[in-house]
């Protein structure tokens, strides 16, 4: 696998939009809806969209959110959510190198931990214990708006 990690631009919307597709929950937005919004996510302070590109393709991609705080000695947390890889590149490292590059960038803008969640069954879970995540100290919990 040979591939470069990098933070995603504009000019990445459409290759994204078509990832975000293969989510298993939610609706993406497409066309210039998607691309307006995917632009507003890369211009929120905080939020990085990290891509692994491989021969010009978005082969993965994820979305790291670094919130202020002010326990934990003000230190930042992250939250890592949206992680995607195309179907005809499972299994090769790109969703390793993404979310390797977003430790590392959480971890240098000195945020204390790192959360995400997963569906109960999803198999991404195996993948996310061996990036280092753990589900023993915390419950993941959410509330979503009813329709």
């Amino acid at each position: 696998m040979t591939c470069i990690v990098r933070a995603l631009t504009e000019e990445d919307a459409e290759q994204a939009l078509a990832l975000y597709g293969l989510l298993s929950t939610g609706s993406p937005l497409q066309g210039s809806k998607g691309k307006a919004r995917f632009c507003a996510v890369l211009g929120h302070p905080g939020t990085t969209i990290f891509g692994a590109v491989s021969s010009g393709v978005l082969k993965s991609m994820l979305t790291l959110h670094l919130m202020p705080n002010v326990t934990n000695s003000g230190r930042p947390y992250a939250l890592i959510e949206n992680v995607v890889t195309a179907t005809d590149a499972r299994g090769q490292g790109f969703a390793t190198a993404v979310m390797q590059a977003a430790i590392a960038e959480a971890w240098a803008k000195d945020a204390y931990k790192i959360m995400l969640l997963t569906g109960r069954g999803n198999e991404a879970r195996t993948f996310y214990e061996k990036q280092g995540f753990t589900a023993e100290d915390k419950w993941g919990m959410t509330l979503r708006r009813p329709d």
